[in-house]
């Protein structure tokens, strides 16, 4: 649940405006393309995919147990997101041209 700057209960359709609008902060991404599930989605699976214990992950997306988790929220990265995965890479320097194109021949055999 997100919330106003008041504490009441944010609606969804202004949640998925406010974070169009971060998101044409960020060069290379199509805000209209992200969706605050997509992005709890991509979230899980790039925890999931660095090997982040489900527990920890289940905890932090606010699940009750694993089940949940490892059923519905756990996806792994399509190519289609594969512009954000490296854009996060860019922005958090972890990625140089060696590593962002072992990371593509990973996604795609996933």
């Amino acid at each position: 649940m997100f919330a106003t700057a008041v504490g009441s209960e944010m609606d969804p359709a202004n949640v998925r405006r406010d974070l169009r609008q971060a998101l044409k902060l960020v060069p290379g991404l199509e805000p209209k393309d992200w969706t605050p599930r997509a992005l709890r989605h991509s979230f899980v699976s790039l925890l999931w995919d660095a090997g982040v214990p489900v527990e920890m992950i289940s905890q932090l997306v606010g699940h009750r147990g694993t089940s949940l988790t490892e059923l519905v929220s756990r996806h792994q990265i399509r190519p289609v997101i594969q512009t954000g995965a490296t854009v996060m890479d860019e922005l958090f320097g972890q990625a140089g041209p060696e590593s962002t194109a072992t990371s593509a021949n990973h996604l795609d055999s996933g």
